[in-house]
């Protein structure tokens, strides 16, 4: 527990930042924190509230996308990402039929239901955490489904501007 006492004394700046690395630690280390902080929260030994700790892309906090189906890469509700997310699941949107095709030909098929990995698979009008590259991808080839801006982590704003965002924004979740 030292490396997390050492975090939490002033290595990190902010409550985010500290789960942060507790969780990588957990994923890089799990002989030492296997029942760390993620078993913790996933046992519901305490509660973690992401938009109490984590902002959207118009700065006030990050609110859930979607729980029916549940979504977001922890499976919370909240489109935020953490170690282990390469794709980065940082936008909430109404996914579409344009969109859910477009995805499936680019090689992600989210319309089939995967029971076997906890997926229900989507259809149209439903809310979910899409990679914030296959956004950008859609929004190029003239399929990028709605977002909710609310719900959409700051991140997101390094790959697509605030502007584009809001031309593509429906009401809030």
């Amino acid at each position: 527990m030292a490396g997390r006492k050492g975090l939490f004394l002033g290595t990190v700046s902010t409550m985010d930042a500290f789960l942060q690395a507790a969780v990588d630690e957990d994923a890089r280390n799990p002989r030492a924190y296997g029942r760390g902080l993620k078993s913790a929260v996933a046992a519901g030994m305490f509660h973690v509230d992401p938009s109490r700790m984590i902002t959207n892309v118009l700065g006030t906090p990050l609110a859930s996308c979607c729980t029916n189906p549940m979504t977001g890469f922890f499976r919370d509700g909240y489109c935020r990402t953490g170690g282990g997310d390469h794709g980065l699941h940082t936008v909430c949107a109404k996914v579409s039929d344009d969109f859910l095709e477009f995805s499936k030909a680019a090689g992600n098929d989210l319309s089939t239901p995967r029971p076997e990995f906890g997926f229900p698979g989507l259809k149209s009008g439903d809310q979910w955490c899409l990679c914030v590259t296959r956004w950008a991808e859609a929004l190029d080839a003239g399929k990028a489904p709605p977002v909710i801006l609310e719900a959409c982590h700051l991140s997101v704003l390094e790959y697509v501007d605030l502007e584009v965002l809001k031309i593509h924004a429906v009401g809030t979740p």
